[in-house]
């Protein structure tokens, strides 16, 4: 069997970073959470992606969790959330017994339509909060889709988990809503194994939900809890992992983009081709390579050719819309998410995927139309 080419999988520093944050950690026993490198990846992060403020949590989907407490949200408050992405997104407005609305995707970002968006805030005028997706890496129209949220003043919440290293017009994506979250798992661009990030320029909210992802223990002698606690904070040794897994952002951005364009380069003459698009406004980070077939070759057909060489890919995000736990709930729009969902395939990523093995997919691909 011929080596296995992964989707995306870790990368740690050739530098070894991350080794010596973790042995720091050990070394001075503070291998529970909270601790300096707790207290150093969030101010590392904030300062990298300009937030005033963040919160290292458990996950990302912690992250989102404590962003729908922070913006209020309560048992029967409408969500408006992008259709086009992974359950983890939408899985915390039914933990706050909310409503989610699901919002359809454009061509243009493969994110949430701000046309789509404008129609959901007409219908459901009463929307406490707006949970937006950066799929992929890519960003959405940011200035449209925040323009709608201040005008009908509503919380915007932004998942960058995908986007970490993204810019929208110069900005880094997960900086331009009322909160921000990144996510730190195994396959994303930088990792702690585990664990996400809370980002935000109201400090005070941010220190609120630090206090919420401790227990909610309340400042006393004995055990006190006014409010509702969460287990969700990280632990010195992830956060350590985080530190210097930040130090080498910069390069796997890079090489993530060197990927795409190596597929674009190569690819794109296909029949029925089409990558996902690039806009002007936007510097993307391309976690995943994905694009769409249109044509005779179906997406399947790639992924299983690729399955026979041992090298993995993915289709796009099954919309929320379509799956059995959220079917029951409205969505907003046309069908765009479930065409790129039809027709669309992830292909490998990975930062350590070497040129041969790049040329290896291409190959195999290209084959597929001869």
């Amino acid at each position: 069997m011929a080596e296995r080419i992964l989707l995306s999988s870790p990368h740690m520093s050739d530098e070894g970073f991350e080794q010596e944050f973790v042995k720091e950690a050990f070394d001075t026993n503070w291998i529970a959470p909270l601790g300096s490198n707790v207290n150093g990846f969030e101010e590392e992060l904030a300062a990298k992606v300009g937030s005033k403020s963040a919160a290292a949590l458990s996950s990302g989907t912690a992250a989102i969790h404590l962003a729908l407490i922070a913006a209020g949200v309560k048992k029967d408050d409408i969500v408006f959330c992008s259709t086009l992405t992974f359950s983890a997104t939408a899985n915390p407005i039914i933990y706050q017994n909310a409503i989610p609305v699901f919002i359809d995707s454009d061509y243009e970002t493969w994110n949430m339509s701000p046309k789509a968006l404008e129609e959901a805030f007409e219908k459901y005028p009463q929307v406490k909060a707006v949970l937006l997706v950066h799929l992929y890496g890519a960003s959405a129209n940011l200035d449209e889709i925040v323009a709608l949220c201040k005008k009908h003043n509503v919380a915007l919440i932004e998942d960058a988990a995908e986007s970490l290293g993204t810019y929208y017009k110069g900005q880094h994506t997960g900086t331009f809503g009322d909160y921000g979250i990144f996510s730190f798992n195994g396959n994303k661009i930088i990792t702690t194994s585990g664990g996400g990030m809370l980002v935000s320029n109201n400090e005070e909210r941010i220190a609120k939900a630090r206090f919420w992802a401790t227990q909610s223990r309340d400042q006393a002698r004995h055990y006190q809890h006014s409010e509702l606690g969460f287990n969700y904070r990280m632990s010195n040794v992830v956060a350590g992992i985080g530190r210097g897994q930040l130090k080498v952002l910069d390069d796997r951005v890079a090489k993530k983009n060197y990927i795409y364009n190596f597929y674009k380069d190569n690819l794109s003459d296909l029949e029925g081709v089409e990558f996902m698009p690039n806009n002007e406004w936007d510097q993307p980070n391309h976690w995943l390579s994905a694009m769409t077939l249109t044509g005779k070759i179906r997406p399947i057909e790639v992924m299983e050719a690729l399955e026979k060489e041992n090298i993995e890919s993915r289709p796009v995000w099954k919309p929320m819309h379509l799956q059995p736990y959220f079917e029951k709930y409205d969505c907003v729009g046309t069908d765009v998410s479930e065409k790129l969902f039809e027709n669309g395939i992830c292909l490998p990523s990975d930062s350590k995927i070497t040129d041969e093995q790049l040329e290896r997919v291409v190959k195999i691909i290209r084959g597929l139309w001869e």
